[in-house]
Parts: C-alpha cells; sequence; structure tokens
C-alpha cells in the first residue's frame, strides 16, 4: 500500500487528478469504478477542468459506479446517479451508452447484481477503482460485517451511515435505509486502486485501514492484500498514524527513484545513439 500524505485537501486533489489523468491517457486503464461523496467531487471537478483544458478524453472511457441507492430513481435530486450526472457526466464528453449505474428501483435485485458483475467482466474488469472511506472504514457500501469476498449485493445500511446521510433529506423517513453496492471481492479485482481521504473524521478509518488488522469490521482493510493500492490523504486525516513519518519518507524517497529511473533511461538512449552513429 502506496500512503502519500499532503498538507491539505487542495493538494490531494490536485494529486489524485494527476493520478487519475496518468491512468486515463494510457489505452488499458479505460475502464474506471467511480464513487460518490465530497472527497471525489473535488477530484471530478479537477477532471472537468482538465476536459476543458484538453488534458483527458472520455470518449473511450467507460464508467462503473460503486453503489446506489435502494428506492430512489435515477433523477431523484439524492439518487447517486444524479450526482454523477450533475458532478461530471454532463461536463465532459462521455458516451450514454459507456456510463454503468445499478439501478435503485430494480425489478429484481439478484438478477440486477448479476447483471453488474457480467458486464464489468464484458469489459474487461475495473482498471482503476477510486475510493473514498467512510467513518467507520466501509469501501462503497460495504458495511462492519461486510464479507471481504462479497460481490455486488443489496445491503442494510447502519445507523451511523444513515445518521451521516440525513442532512441530505428533508423528511427522516426519506432516508434510504438499503443500496446496492458492488462487493469487497468486486472491488479487490480491479487491477488498481485510488483511495482519497481528507479531514480529521476519517482520522480513524484511516489509521485502521492501513494500520489496523484485515478484518470485516473495517472493509477498507482488505485494501491491504491488494497489491497496486494508492491512499492520498491529508495531514487531517492522517493525524492518527503511528508510521506516518514512514509514509513520507517513502513518498519523498519514491520521487528521488522516479528521477534515477528517468536519469538512467537518458544515459541509456544516449548510449544507444553514440552507437548508433557512424
Amino acid at each position: 500500500m502506496n500512503v502519500v500524505i499532503h498538507a491539505s485537501e487542495e493538494a490531494v486533489t490536485q494529486c489524485a487528478y494527476g493520478f487519475v489523468r496518468d491512468r486515463m491517457n494510457r489505452r488499458h486503464y479505460r475502464v474506471l469504478g467511480l464513487p460518490t461523496g465530497s472527497t471525489p467531487l473535488r477530484l471530478y471537478r479537477a477532471l472537468v477542468e482538465g476536459y476543458r483544458r484538453g488534458e483527458v478524453d472520455f470518449a473511450e472511457v467507460q464508467t462503473f459506479n460503486l453503489d446506489e441507492y435502494l428506492g430512489l430513481p435515477p433523477d431523484h435530486p439524492q439518487s447517486y446517479r444524479h450526482f454523477m450526472q450533475t458532478n461530471l457526466f454532463s461536463h465532459v464528453n462521455i458516451r450514454p451508452s459507456h456510463v454503468h449505474f445499478l439501478s435503485g428501483l430494480p425489478h429484481d435485485i439478484e438478477d440486477e447484481c448479476e447483471a453488474y458483475e457480467r458486464a464489468i467482466k464484458e469489459r474487461g474488469g475495473l482498471k482503476l477503482q477510486i475510493l473514498g472511506i467512510g467513518r467507520d472504514g466501509h469501501i462503497g457500501f460495504n458495511e462492519p460485517t461486510s464479507s471481504l469476498a462479497s460481490r455486488t449485493r443489496e445491503k442494510t445500511l447502519t445507523r451511523q451511515t444513515i445518521e451521516d446521510n440525513r442532512r441530505f433529506f428533508e423528511k427522516d423517513e426519506e432516508v434510504p435505509r438499503w443500496a446496492l453496492t458492488m462487493g469487497v471481492g468486486t472491488i479487490m479485482e480491479a487491477r488498481e486502486i485510488l483511495l482519497l481521504a481528507t479531514g480529521r473524521a476519517k482520522a480513524d478509518a484511516v489509521a485502521a485501514m492501513i494500520e489496523g488488522p484485515v478484518t470485516a469490521m473495517c472493509t477498507a482493510s482488505a485494501l491491504q492484500m491488494h497489491p497496486r493500492v494508492t491512499v492520498m490523504i491529508d495531514d487531517a486525516a492522517a493525524a492518527k498514524l503511528n508510521h506516518d513519518d514512514y509514509y513520507r519518507w517513502m513518498s519523498e524517497n519514491d520521487c528521488q527513484m522516479a528521477g534515477y529511473l528517468e536519469a538512467c533511461k537518458q544515459r541509456q538512449a544516449a548510449r544507444g545513439q553514440t552507437a548508433k552513429a557512424p
């Protein structure tokens, strides 16, 4: 797990944008798993700005969102489908047929979830899965006690998640209590994962994810078992890490290593040109 700590939310956003832009410009990274939430929202705004500058192109990108509330139609102001359309899809050149979403009003829940899994596999699997993290360490709507081998399915939300979401709805009875979500096992099959977290409220969850045991009580801890995970956090979210000095040291050395490797490539290229000279 590569842990990158920045001084501010803005620095996290800019670093995450550069990371995603780099992957999107690689042909084999065109299938993205996307989350919702305040931290991803800042990334989406950066991607929209990057698209307007001509730095990213969504024409060949396919997206699969992590989850959706059960009971909300796609045009409901608080549906995740509406969130994505408003904050990203309507501002870039993604094809409507390339946007994949779990239905909040499925005819059959089991069929809906199985079809979603098939659609991901038919497109070669998720190449980059972007994640946020809940205050209790959940990813997607994989609440504590979720199986770490779970697939896309229905989940009952915890009281804390419902309470966290209450501010978005006018009446208590309108707050969804169930959702469809990619499973932890589904997420873990992505080629690469980028998780973003900012703010002191996420510090406990971040510490449990990175330095705690792998446990179903913190589903994000399963990411310790993935070979290619990058966690980008700000100082506030890193506040309860025991080894933050090492993560900062590692990041500094990774930058130096990148410079070293680039210098090696340039020397090799120069030697090749010298060898070809008459």
